[in-house]
């Protein structure tokens, strides 16, 4: 199927520019577990049965990742019976078998609970519906045994994607290794990373529609902007500096309104004058990265427009600017 930009991806849609529904961000400036913790409370309702923990693991020694320490409290005491759950990656490395993938887990302390490796023993297919890349997406077969998902996201750029937050997390990080990330990064025939940018932001969201359709109202996002390279945790030690301010904490119920109001805070720290944001939206405006976004708008797995709600300040509604009032550059 030949590649067809819908619209150009590398072009930021402001929140004036959007039409449709509002839905619930919440949003804390408490980077710590027990900011983890008081978003996660906002948004756990539908949370329930036996519970997997999407999270990226990183790669040997990174220094982005989500702190272990924050998510061992948030386990131990909001989801004692939960377990992460993760893939082996479509690149060979430190992860792409489970036994590599084991060693690295190990090395980045991530011991404290099990850690379910979905596709190490086989793969299943989940319906795309509406997608017009696939009719199916490959996920690893463990992950059908799962009642409810919770999408805890470090959010940071990405040297393909542009960005990383839920939808990556997911529609990546949930394909198996060797079926479902070779059909969304390869077309058939062709070289291993052989789909142009646009098609491949379009690929990520439908695999990651098949991952919510199959959870229903049994998934949820929290999504942390703290250390925010333009690199991906998966670059590990070889990331690129820190340079733009840690913002927060965000959680909703709607994957599209989350990652949406991360990429608008991004954007309003550098509109708003207080920080030269110039590395991260340089990666996310020239990777077509905007695409994640407007095309899960269009296929229905949620709302672009939000209501941003102050966890810090009783719950009230507050604005981009306000939201990033605090912060000041990043000194690493």
């Amino acid at each position: 199927m030949a590649a067809t930009a819908a619209t150009d991806g590398n072009r930021y849609i402001a929140p004036a520019d959007r039409t449709g529904n509002e839905s619930i961000v919440y949003f804390t400036r408490d980077l710590s577990a027990e900011g983890l913790r008081k978003a996660y409370a906002k948004v756990n309702g539908n949370i329930c049965g036996k519970t997997g923990i999407k999270l990226h693991t990183g790669e040997p020694h990174g220094p982005n990742i989500i702190p272990r320490a924050w998510v061992r409290e948030l386990l131990e005491k909001d989801l004692p019976e939960a377990c992460i759950i993760e893939t082996n990656t479509y690149y060979e490395g430190d992860r792409y078998t489970t036994e590599q993938h084991r060693k690295t887990i190990a090395i980045n302390g991530w011991d404290f609970c099990p850690v379910d490796i979905m596709d190490e023993e086989g793969t299943a297919l989940l319906p795309v519906a509406g997608g017009k890349w696939f009719e199916n997406m490959s996920v690893g077969d463990h992950m059908l045994s799962y009642d409810s998902m919770v999408t805890l996201t470090h959010f940071k750029g990405h040297a393909m994607g542009g960005f990383g937050g839920s939808n990556k997390n997911i529609g990546i990080g949930c394909a198996d290794a060797r079926i479902g990330k070779k059909w969304i990064h390869a077309r058939e025939g062709e070289g291993q990373w052989s789909v142009d940018q646009e098609e491949l932001m379009e690929k990520i969201s439908e695999s990651t529609k098949a991952t919510i359709d199959f959870f229903g109202k049994h998934v949820t996002y929290v999504n942390v902007m703290r250390n925010m390279s333009v690199s991906c945790d998966c670059e590990g030690v070889h990331a690129q500096p820190v340079v733009t301010p840690n913002v927060g904490i965000l959680a909703s119920t709607d994957i599209v309104a989350i990652d949406t109001a991360c990429v608008d805070l991004v954007f309003a720290m550098n509109e708003l004058g207080l920080v030269d944001n110039h590395d991260l939206l340089e990666r996310m405006t020239s990777r077509h990265s905007m695409r994640q976004l407007s095309y899960m708008h269009e296929l229905g797995m949620g709302n672009w427009n939000y209501i941003l709600i102050d966890l810090d300040n009783d719950g009230k509604r507050i604005s981009l600017a306000d939201a990033v009032a605090h912060v000041v550059p990043f000194e690493g």
